[in-house]
Parts: C-alpha cells; structure tokens; sequence
C-alpha cells in the first residue's frame, strides 16, 4: 500500500476536462478537507486496517465514481472499498442491531457480599424450638470467638440467604452453650438468621447423629458426609448447617443439623 502523500491523482471521464475542484483529492468517506495540495492523500488510506485493507484506494467524488485511476501502474476501474464498508450488508446489521439489543437487556451481574471483619459481631442467630439467641460473629477461633460466647461462621461459606451452604458453629458445653440442646431439633423447624442486609430464614431438614472432626464434606456447598455418604443433599441450593461437639462435655465426634432456605427478605 502506498504511503501517505504518494501522489494519486484522478484523471476524470467527461465533466469539463475534469479540472479545479473535481481534482479535489478524498479520504475514505469523503473529502479530503484542509490538505495543503491535490497530492496528499488521506493517512488512513495508507493503513491495511482501513478502508478495506492493502488493495483499496483513495475514493473520488461522488459524481465522477464512473472514473479511472493512473498512479503506481495501475489503470482501469476504480474499486469502490469505501462505499462498501459504509452500506453493512443485513447480516452486519442484524448482529450490530442483536449485539446493542443484547447490551441495553441484559442483567447486572449479582455480586456477592464482602466477608464481615473477622472476630466481630454482624448477625444474631434464633432458634425458637430450643429458646435460643445469639450473636454470630465471623471465624470460628476459639479463643476470639467461640469461648465469647458467640456462634461462628465458618470463613468461605456462604453468607446467610446466599445461595450455597452457611456454615454456624457453636459451643455445646460452657462458654455460653449456645448449642447445648442442638439435637432436640426436627425437621420443619424454623431458624432465622438476621444481619444488616437480609433475614433469612431456614426450615431443619435432616440431622447426622454423630460424625468425625475431620468430615469437611459437611461444610461443602452442597453439603453431605464424606464418613456417612447417606446423608446429606445432592443437588445445589441454599443450606445452613449448624454443627457441635457430641456426645456432651467431650469434643470427640460432631453433630450436624441441616436446614434450607426457605425465604429471604431484603432489609
């Protein structure tokens, strides 16, 4: 492709000896305003990514497209690139058209909330079966949490509503026992989980008796024993999953309570 200011000059077919302004030199959709002579071409035109690539030419004026062309060899009649690109064929249209469609229609992203600080307060847990309310505080350090008396939250499950598993966890024993009378809880009982943005509010669906410390695949977002792989749930959702020591006054072995979201109202 030729670089700017090449020299391409039109010669015209007819329209008075095609001097003065038909001469005028053009860009790729138009005129070429301000340019200090005839010869200087628009720069764009010299680029492969305008104007339809390396074989397209300097476009003349509308009246004279019928024109030839002389410069670098070449004679004959000139291609019209310009003129192409500026009329998109259905097909670029439609996509155009479904592509701002697509942009104006679409759904915001739904982002999840930030993690509350660790080691402080952000929710308060009630259990009416069981007479209980407590403070929910992120992380489950003994020593900054749970011995405080607090319920905590296991850090990278779901917050409460969320879709996934929230995860509680709570002292049976001393320390506040919220979690002394867990396993008297039956399915269809309620637990409410209110924080600044949302109440949440589960029904109980299942409890796992007894399992070990180690049995992660209880915390998982679809939640199930890995120890006892007949418990648990098979299909995503919204779960809370509360778990204590058991039996009382040991830590040998954990009780699980299963709950799933049954409502949750913006505050």
């Amino acid at each position: 492709m030729p670089a700017c200011g090449s020299g391409y000059r039109w010669s015209y077919k007819g329209g008075g000896g095609g001097t003065g302004a038909a001469r005028r030199p053009f860009g790729p959709c138009g005129p070429a305003r301000n340019w200090p002579s005839r010869s200087a071409w628009c720069c764009c035109c010299s680029s492969p990514t305008n104007c339809g690539g390396p074989t397209a030419w300097p476009r003349a004026p509308p009246a004279t497209r019928s024109a030839s062309w002389s410069g670098s060899g070449g004679t004959g009649p000139r291609p019209d690139r310009c003129a192409a690109r500026r009329r998109p064929t259905p097909g670029r249209a439609a996509g155009r058209a479904g592509h701002r469609r697509a942009h104006h229609t679409a759904a915001p992203p739904r982002h999840r909330p930030a993690a509350p600080p660790r080691d402080l307060a952000y929710a308060v847990l009630r259990i009416p079966r069981i007479g209980l309310t407590a403070p929910v505080a992120e992380g489950i350090d003994r020593t900054a949490v749970l011995n405080r008396g607090y319920v905590g939250h296991y850090p990278g499950t779901a917050q409460p509503g969320e879709p996934g598993n929230t995860a509680l966890a709570g002292h049976r024993n001393t320390h506040g026992e919220p979690f002394r009378h867990l396993d008297r809880l039956r399915p269809g009982d309620t637990v409410v989980v209110d924080t600044a943005r949302v109440r949440a509010t589960y029904v109980v669906r299942a409890t796992l008796p007894e399992t070990t410390p180690g049995d992660t695949g209880v915390l998982a977002p679809v939640p199930r024993s890995t120890v006892h792989p007949g418990h648990g749930f098979t299909a995503p959702g919204a779960y809370l999953t509360l778990t204590t020591c058991t039996p009382e006054y040991t830590s040998t072995y954990r009780l699980v309570v299963w709950a799933e979201l049954r409502t949750a109202q913006p505050r």
